[in-house]
């Protein structure tokens, strides 16, 4: 079965996720970023995830990190929690 890890930056607005998009290809760190600015507790971690399967994130997320290159980050995605910038660290199918 297909296994995955992730980490993420969730904020309120496409616009602030957009920006923060920008400052990470611009090469600032991602967990630095998370710590900084993301709404979900595993910003703490550098919004780290840990490892998960199909269907036990909201489907957006999945859909992204199960089809999705890993080690490029995407977003903005949006969830009922508001909008994500999701990395995709490892996968195995």
């Amino acid at each position: 079965m297909a296994r995955a890890s992730a980490r993420h930056i969730l904020v309120a607005t496409e616009a602030e996720c957009k920006t923060l998009k920008g400052e990470i290809e611009g090469g600032k760190d991602f967990a630095e970023i998370a710590k900084k600015h993301s709404k979900c507790p595993s910003g703490k971690q550098g919004g780290a995830l840990g490892e998960f399967g199909p269907g036990q994130m909201v489907p957006e997320f999945d859909t992204v990190v199960f089809n999705n290159e890993v080690g490029k980050v995407h977003g903005p995605i949006k969830t009922q929690f508001g909008y994500h910038l999701v990395e995709v660290t490892n996968r195995v199918d």
